[in-house]
């Protein structure tokens, strides 16, 4: 499978997807930092930059993708903000995120933002977003997944739309399983630490609570942290019989996301990597998508290109 990737962050799509053999062809990412981890972690992928003029670059227009995929800006949607929905440039994204697709039809897209998406302006803006998308000739089905029952110690609830070229059936297929529906998460819940073998406590051995809230990539200051102005969640933690407040560290923030420790520890701003600053990892790594649960979807559209293609081939009915 060849994807094309906007809104790459520090690409949680090509670091779940590697495993399964998918190969990013471009991303399209403007802020700073993540781009220095996209030149660094993935140099032979051309980053096209902002998303809205990247049909005008010949690498979009020469290439040929099968899928494309994007988490575009929360903000606008996110019960924690104005919620001015597709009225702010930041929401109207979503809507270039289809004019991308219209212009490559990739025969799949995945598409993530946060749940509040779905009450924005009473729900007006996520029914433009699907209305417009079967519009352009996409059968679609969406479903809200929590990263914790994916395999890492974070409550994280996102929307993903699955949409494939012509038919709903294959979507609904990736998104609902009989396993997913059947009520019975403790399976799930054991296996949160199995990305990481040698580190039981899934972030860290230093007291962190069996499961984190919702990363984020806002500012959190005060002075039990150390100093003013720390990036990062803090979290209430046991030492010593005593309830101390911390923040979260940044290998805690990777595994959290299930990204490889120091994903985003990169040289930067003509620095050693050592001497990476805090704040943009810690940022970037909010902004992400959990990595256990783009895999999962991953591997459930690759089965389904697999029996797609046998039905294709008349190997089965």
């Amino acid at each position: 499978m060849k994807f094309g990737s906007v809104c790459s962050g520090i690409e949680a799509a090509s670091v779940a997807w590697e495993p399964l053999g998918w190969e990013a062809q471009w991303f399209s990412e403007i802020e700073h930092f993540p781009s220095a981890v996209l030149a660094h972690r993935f140099p032979t992928v051309p980053n096209l930059g902002d998303m809205t003029k990247i049909h005008e670059t010949q690498e979009f227009n020469d290439s040929t993708i099968d899928l494309l995929v994007g988490g575009t800006p929360c903000q606008s949607f996110s019960v924690a903000g104005l919620r001015k929905g597709l009225t702010d440039p930041r929401g109207n994204l979503m809507l270039t995120f289809l004019s991308l697709a219209q212009r490559k039809k990739p025969r799949w897209i995945v598409w993530e933002n946060v749940p509040g998406v779905l009450s924005s302006n009473g729900g007006r803006d996520f029914a433009t977003f699907l209305t417009a998308l079967g519009d352009i000739g996409y059968g679609f089905a969406y479903r809200i997944f929590d990263a914790q029952y994916f395999g890492v110690a974070q409550r994280r609830r996102r929307v993903f739309v699955v949409g494939f070229l012509g038919d709903w059936r294959p979507c609904a297929s990736v998104l609902f399983d009989s396993e997913s529906l059947s009520g019975d998460t403790k399976k799930s819940r054991e296996k949160r630490c199995e990305n990481k073998s040698d580190n039981k406590k899934c972030a860290s051995d230093s007291g962190i609570p069996d499961l984190a809230q919702t990363l984020s990539s806002r500012d959190y200051k005060g002075p039990s942290c150390g100093r003013d102005g720390l990036v990062g969640n803090p979290i209430a933690v046991q030492k010593d019989g005593q309830l101390v407040i911390r923040k979260l560290t940044l290998i805690e923030y990777e595994r959290l996301q299930g990204f490889p420790d120091d994903h985003t520890k990169i040289p930067y701003r003509n620095k050693s990597a050592d001497l990476c600053p805090d704040g943009p990892r810690y940022k970037a790594c909010g902004n992400s998508m959990a990595v256990p649960v783009m895999r999962w979807i991953g591997e459930r559209i690759q089965m389904l290109e697999g029996l797609l293609k046998e039905i294709k081939d008349g190997r089965m009915d």
